[in-house]
């Protein structure tokens, strides 16, 4: 009798875990759905043309590399979360990069606020405290990408030096506006911040405050953690950053080795690829269209032609996506159904 009695309940969980599951797999096709319809006929035409002429043996090591660049990011996200106590699983935090890259394709920024929540789900993290951590790892990234601008500035030479250096001054009229804005930003921060730090001892005996002050609070712990790591930890922080770093690169060279026109090309294309790549990026949500183009001025520094640094700009953005598509929606499902168990 009482194993009949748990019959309908265990169908009913089922029936629910495959019900989420294929609407959280259509959540996942509908992000990369609307990222896609924006490609012109163009744009999918020279897509489809990158992949018929391609090497497949080296496209999928673009990806496997692609992939691995995830979870080293994810091996260096999970470090911050030490000195707060917290060790979340790694596979756990691998699945929530992807899901926030995937998100992000659709929707800027939605994916930072994905990668937390789903962390949430699967090890009970708060969400502030993730936030902090995630403030912090970009703005780690902002000033590990600035390194590698510099050394592509001391290491490359010729049209790719003038490139780089012409790309920056064209800039260096809308960065100062930038910095302006950024100036104020901060002032009003440090404001902001003396003024909650001279208000906090009246108003800390309100519910509504203490509510919003151990939010507050979470976040400034995950801002602070990445100054709070064991001297270990911070060794494998620095070598993580590296290692992605590197990663992205030599995506590009397995790229460049999958088009027989741009196989002779070495590491010193593949790293001004990836820097004219990542510019790429910056112009345009996911790089759209802006990526492929820059691949292929960076290819043209080299003697390439149009039609194959396209083809090589395309392969190489596609794969990245290809990847998001394939594990972020996987990962997608796997929240979904975690999520589920905890209920």
């Amino acid at each position: 009798m009482t194993d009949t009695g748990h019959k309908p309940n265990r169908s009913k969980a089922t029936v629910g875990n495959i019900v989420k599951a294929v609407v959280f797999l259509g959540v996942g096709f509908v992000f990369v759905y609307l990222f896609l319809i924006r490609l012109d006929a163009s744009q999918k035409e020279a897509v489809w043309s990158s992949f018929a002429h391609a090497d497949y043996w080296w496209v999928g090591c673009t990806m496997c590399v692609c992939l691995l660049s995830h979870w080293v990011r994810a091996m260096r996200w999970r470090l911050l979360y030490e000195p707060m106590g917290y060790r979340p699983g790694l596979n756990n935090v691998f699945g929530s990069v992807l899901v926030a890259y995937l998100a992000n394709l659709a929707f800027p920024r939605l994916g930072e606020v994905l990668r937390c929540a789903t962390l949430r789900t699967s090890d009970g993290i708060p969400v502030e405290k993730s936030l902090g951590t995630v403030v912090t790892e970009r703005c780690v990234d902002i000033l590990a990408f600035g390194v590698v601008v510099l050394l592509g500035l001391l290491c490359m030479y010729g049209q790719a030096r003038e490139w780089l250096v012409d790309a920056l001054a064209a800039k260096s009229g809308s960065m100062t506006g930038t910095a302006v804005m950024l100036g104020v930003a901060i002032a009003v921060m440090v404001g902001g911040v003396l003024l909650y730090r001279l208000l906090r001892p009246r108003l800390i005996r309100y519910k509504a405050f203490r509510k919003v002050d151990g939010i507050v609070q979470g976040g400034v712990g995950g801002l602070k953690s990445i100054f709070r790591l064991r001297p270990r930890s911070i060794v494998l922080f620095v070598v993580y950053s590296c290692l992605i770093y590197l990663l992205y690169i030599m995506g590009g060279l397995f790229i460049l080795r999958a088009l027989p026109e741009t196989g002779g090309l070495g590491f010193g294309a593949a790293f001004v690829v990836y820097l004219f790549g990542s510019v790429g990026m910056t112009i345009s949500q996911g790089g759209l269209g802006a990526y492929p183009v820059l691949v292929w001025q960076a290819l043209a520094l080299y003697g390439v032609g149009e039609t194959v640094g396209l083809a090589a700009g395309w392969l190489l953005w596609s794969s990245q996506q290809v990847v998001l598509l394939v594990v972020g929606t996987a990962y997608i499902v796997y929240f979904s159904i975690k999520k589920n168990a905890r209920c």
